[in-house]
């Protein structure tokens, strides 16, 4: 009888021992097409996004963002630092008191924890978003002065380009 109870106590955890390892170390693929989006509350309603790996709230995370076309997001800053990586579209980033940069499939951006900057999708645009802390989004006036997320929103306004798509700046 002591002999069972000790096979089953050495079943039980090798068992939980290689579930452990697979956890740990388990490979998973993750594609936009079957990523799985919602909004978030502070965020423009035009973006969407779905996260991929962590807790965006407590840490280190991999969110996947899909912006609609002509979407933006105005002048902002982030407690942590962000890893950027276009995974196809076009659109736009700016540092404040810089000049846009263009950023098309393939771009890589990193922006440092604090710094203001603003992003606009020219076409629909997926990006991968790699905060190195938890996330959150601080939005400014054009004086750099921090106003609450629906004061920021609401002060975007429509416009019609010549070429006729709506965008938002």
């Amino acid at each position: 009888m002591d002999k069972q109870i000790l096979s089953v106590l050495f079943l039980l955890i090798g068992l939980t021992s290689a579930l452990a390892a697979q956890d740990m170390g388990a490979m998973g693929v993750v594609s936009p097409s079957t990523s799985k989006f919602g909004s978030m509350p502070g965020l423009p309603t035009c973006v969407t996004l779905s996260v991929l790996h962590g807790d965006p709230t407590k840490g280190a995370s991999v969110i996947l963002l899909k912006f609609a076309p002509g979407c933006s997001i105005p002048w902002h800053w982030h407690t942590a630092g962000e890893t950027l990586i276009m995974v196809s579209g076009s659109g736009s980033a700016q540092m404040k008191d810089g000049t846009p940069m263009a950023m098309k499939t393939g771009d890589y951006i990193y922006l440092a924890a604090k710094g203001i900057h603003r992003f606009s999708a020219k076409s629909a645009v997926y990006l991968y978003d790699m905060p190195d802390g938890a996330f959150d989004i601080h939005y400014v006036d054009p004086a750099g002065n921090e106003i609450p997320p629906d004061k920021a929103l609401a002060a975007q306004i429509k416009v019609r380009s010549a070429a006729g798509p709506t965008t938002t700046h």
